[in-house]
């Protein structure tokens, strides 16, 4: 027997399917949920905001969100608005309106007033805030602090000279009567590094391109020696005052314009020290070996140092007057010693030692010594 069917008897079958068993299954059945708040589509706050102070400007600094308050992705550019408040203020004065990409790296200078720009330190805070399409924000960003008032005046005269332990940095005195200021010297290595590091464990680690030397108030404060440089590269300087105020319970720093930069090549052009301490003693011959006479000095303790030349003259009459020529091989001397064996019993002779470094370069000679062979 073959059943037919019927459509009314299917609507029921359906029905019966869709008895609300629990609350949650009228959702399965095509019935309309609990309903929900609209999206705002609110950017997120931004939280990292920070500002410098150089001179009569400040340099914005953020991280644009790539998210809204509901969690989901921003697809277009976005509002941005920039205010500072002043402390005595009651609102926040927009400064800057921007728009940018969700995640993009925010940054804004602001040029100060001249009202701003001028008088005692006192405070003064930034904020940004991100509107959607009808202009509404999920609300201000972190607070970023700068002092306002008079910055310290910009360094001048700024000068780097090459000496055997560094780079001698020097720069024009602060003007009389203004506030006890630290100096920071900024400097950039304009050498491009290697792409490999040299092989073996001695190579030295590569140098950061930017380093910030800090010449703390009082003692010499107008000049400054940077140690940590290293022969062959080219380097520049740029120099600030920067005075640090209180305000807010807390240390902000209010700096000076940038110097002019200068540039130095470090070239090691400098001879290995003098060396010291140079005596001679005789040894008469006995038993039928010559004479001699055995030279000692203090050691040179400089990395660069390739080793010594010894240099000898017969002051004996009527040899009295002779040139001073090299006694010592083609290489230098590795030690501070050297034997001489190529004296003769009753003549007197003259020594000096000079220092050679690695690059050539050769010290000036030592104080002389002078020992006398015994006669036989």
């Amino acid at each position: 027997m073959q059943l037919r069917k019927n459509p009314g008897w299917a609507r029921a079958l359906a029905t019966i399917a869709c008895l609300p068993a629990i609350g949650a299954a009228l959702l399965g059945c095509g019935m309309p949920g609990a309903p929900q708040p609209p999206s705002l589509n609110l950017p997120d706050r931004v939280t990292n905001l920070s500002a410098v102070r150089t001179g009569d400007q400040v340099a914005l600094t953020w991280t644009m969100p790539q998210k809204n308050t509901d969690k989901t992705l921003l697809k277009t550019n976005v509002a941005v608005r920039i205010c500072r408040n002043q402390a005595a203020a009651a609102s926040c004065s927009s400064v800057a309106n921007l728009r940018l990409a969700p995640g993009a790296a925010g940054a804004f200078t602001d040029v100060l007033p001249p009202a701003l720009a001028a008088g005692s330190p006192r405070l003064l805070t930034y904020f940004v805030e991100l509107d959607n399409r009808k202009g509404r924000s999920a609300g201000l960003s972190n607070s970023a602090k700068v002092p306002a008032g008079e910055a310290p005046a910009a360094i001048t005269g700024l000068a780097a000279t090459m000496r055997r332990d560094g780079v001698l940095l020097s720069w024009s005195p602060a003007p009389a009567g203004a506030l006890p200021a630290a100096v920071r010297l900024e400097r950039k290595l304009l050498t491009p590094p290697a792409k490999k590091p040299s092989p073996g464990v001695l190579s030295q680690p590569p140098e950061p391109l930017t380093q910030d030397l800090l010449v703390e108030p009082g003692g010499h404060g107008d000049r400054a020696l940077d140690k940590d440089i290293r022969f062959g590269e080219t380097y520049e300087y740029r120099a600030q005052r920067l005075v640090r105020v209180a305000l807010d319970h807390q240390t902000l720093e209010l700096d000076s314009a940038f110097s002019l930069p200068v540039r130095i090549d470090a070239e090691d052009i400098f001879p290995p020290a003098v060396p010291r301490g140079l005596a001679a003693v005789a040894t008469p011959s006995m038993n039928g070996a010559a004479p001699s006479i055995d030279l000692n000095w203090l050691p040179d303790s400089g990395a660069d140092l390739a080793g010594y030349i010894v240099y000898r003259r017969d002051a004996t009459e009527p040899a009295a007057g002779e040139p001073w020529r090299r006694i010592s091989p083609a290489q230098p001397v590795i030690d501070p010693a050297w034997h001489d064996a190529g004296v003769q019993p009753g003549h007197t002779y003259q020594y000096t030692v000079s220092a050679i470094a690695q690059n050539g370069r050769e010290s000036a000679r030592s104080a002389q010594a002078q020992e006398t062979v015994p006669a036989q």
